[in-house]
């Protein structure tokens, strides 16, 4: 099936008034923004930037939940020939003074030349950028607030958006992505979608995560399909509802990551979905962290009784410095789980690991060795990518902690194999360690713990030398009975004579990224710095309760 390419702002030539996004209320209502609606609104909005003071090439700071005054932000930057570039709110964090250390060092790394908010966001942004020394942040309303719009969008910058990573190996790093991958990458996932104007989409990613961003909302748009949007902290509160909405609107394209499957079946009984249906239900893109071959199986098998294909459920890779997407399931094959050869297969804890899909148009992966060898089918090695939509480059200081660097190919720091063309991704190759020759990864004995009964975002798993000794930390966030007992037979079977540790902080402790992933090497570092909340200590069993002493006759 031929699918078009089509250009990031072709879809305001000919908007149309029937279709464009419903955004979710405080309620069980949606709002409609068609996408005639939304045109006149980006106009105005590359009309205020111009009046503002904004040039092409200069960068355009987005600090706005989802909601039609950032698509308005964002495609109204492009239309102004500049970059836009979405910064997570205040929202995204549980901790202010994390987020405002967060912040300052993306406003210090963009430098934007002008800076949009939203109401709910303004105050904590205005001293971000007071003591970065840039202008103050415009909330949207008043940005447009009787502007007429711009007659047509000038020429589109050489970079389309400067994105940021999302940090799970330190500080986040900005990645410059051109006009040209980006739409390469939007025409890449459509094609490997299938997808067309008349498929109803849903998304509750946040926009400031390429997952959310360019997986969602522009594919949503640039493709002029109707969207249905809501809040991430909406679905955290009921994915009930989003359940709801896939099933009344006959969504056909979603996406999530892993943690959301697992959560959607902790918070969700089958009594609760009588009457629903899934069978519209095309592709539900599963990326942004390794995927569990027991979570797929368990959420099928929780919806499957209510129409959803196994087939409908499309592991995949990617990442920032690749715009977005590298790998895709293709639809109607099924996804697969596979462990890599006998030599290695014992490096991940030895369970089979889910395929992410076969590499999209214009993009090539292959697996190479510490030398830089490439490797046969099955063996583990760095994913490399190479392809029209790897980034242009980093912003300012690209750092070398996460492991990732950009120059001809993509040199991605993640483990994975290559199995009948498939590729299977395991982790970060700096989040391991070698053990009796074999590398062991933290994100798989996550996955073995949560797989144990620890619920995801409760647990990071750190793996490295402290002080030149082999280490194994558990990093609780508020430990249950029983969690030390089950992360102690797991890094002992694995982690051999390392020392074993671990460190309990109250629930909601862990550092995470914007996009919830854990900050291994952040909490690494401060561990080893001592500048943990709470102190490391040995890693044991909880204590067995002692049966109750039989009373005297």
């Amino acid at each position: 099936m031929h699918i078009p390419d089509r250009g990031l702002l072709e879809w305001l030539d000919d908007p149309s008034t029937e279709r464009g996004l419903y955004y979710a209320d405080s309620g069980d209502s949606w709002n409609f923004w068609s996408y005639r609606d939304l045109t006149d609104l980006v106009l105005r909005t590359a009309a205020a930037l111009q009046a503002g003071g904004v040039r092409p090439g200069d960068v355009v700071a987005l600090v706005q939940r989802s909601s039609p005054g950032f698509v308005a932000g964002f495609f109204g930057a492009l239309a102004a020939g500049a970059t836009p570039c979405s910064i997570a709110p205040p929202f995204a964090f549980q901790r202010a003074d994390d987020y405002e250390k967060h912040a300052a060092h993306l406003f210090a790394t963009a430098q934007p030349r002008f800076t949009i908010s939203d109401d709910e966001s303004l105050e904590r942004i205005r001293k971000v950028t007071a003591t970065a020394g840039l202008d103050e942040p415009v909330v949207f309303e008043h940005l447009i607030d009787g502007v007429e719009p711009l007659e047509r969008p000038l020429p589109l910058p050489e970079t389309a958006l400067l994105q940021f990573t999302s940090g799970s190996s330190g500080f986040s790093r900005g990645v410059r992505i051109s006009s040209r991958a980006l739409q390469d990458n939007l025409t890449g996932m459509r094609r490997w979608l299938e997808w067309k104007p008349e498929h109803p989409c849903s998304s509750w990613l946040p926009v400031h995560h390429d997952m959310g961003l360019i997986g969602c909302l522009l594919n949503f748009i640039v493709t002029g399909c109707d969207g249905w949007m809501m809040q991430p902290d909406d679905f955290i509160r009921s994915p009930l509802r989003f359940l709801r909405c896939l099933s009344d609107r006959r969504i056909v394209r979603t996406a999530m990551p892993n943690f959301a499957l697992a959560y959607i079946q902790r918070r969700v009984k089958p009594a609760a979905l009588e009457g629903f249906r899934f069978d519209a239900l095309q592709s539900l893109i599963i990326g942004a962290e390794r995927i569990s071959p027991q979570v797929l199986t368990d959420f099928h098998a929780l919806l499957e009784p209510y129409g959803l294909r196994r087939d409908a459920l499309l592991p995949a890779y990617g990442g920032a410095e690749a715009t977005l997407a590298v790998t895709g399931l293709p639809l109607r094959e099924g996804w697969s789980a596979h462990t890599p050869d006998d030599a290695t297969a014992e490096s991940f804890g030895g369970a089979p690991v889910v395929g992410c899909g076969r590499p999209l148009e214009g993009r090539t992966v292959r697996i190479v060795s510490e030398d830089g060898e490439e490797l046969p089918d099955r063996s583990v090695g760095e994913i490399v990518v190479t392809g029209v939509s790897i980034a242009s480059g980093y912003v300012g200081d690209p750092g070398s902690a996460s492991g990732t660097s950009l120059g001809q190919e993509l040199k991605t720091g993640d483990a994975g194999f290559l199995h009948d063309g498939q590729l299977f991704v395991i982790g970060r190759l700096g989040d391991g360690l070698k053990v009796n020759g074999r590398m062991v990864f933290a994100e798989s004995l996550e996955t073995m713990l949560h797989e144990r009964g620890i619920p995801e975002r409760c647990l990071a798993v750190l793996l490295g030398h402290r002080e030149g000794v082999p280490t194994g930390v558990a990093v609780f966030g508020g430990v249950q009975p029983g969690w030390r007992t089950i992360a102690h037979e797991v890094f002992t079977e694995w982690l051999g004579d390392a020392e074993l540790l671990t460190v309990e902080l109250p629930r909601g402790g862990i550092a995470v990224t914007s996009s919830g992933k854990p900050r291994r090497r952040v909490i690494w570092s401060a561990l080893c710095a001592g500048k943990l909340p709470a102190e490391a200590k040995p890693l044991v069993a909880d204590p067995v309760a002692e049966p109750a002493a039989e009373p005297v006759a």
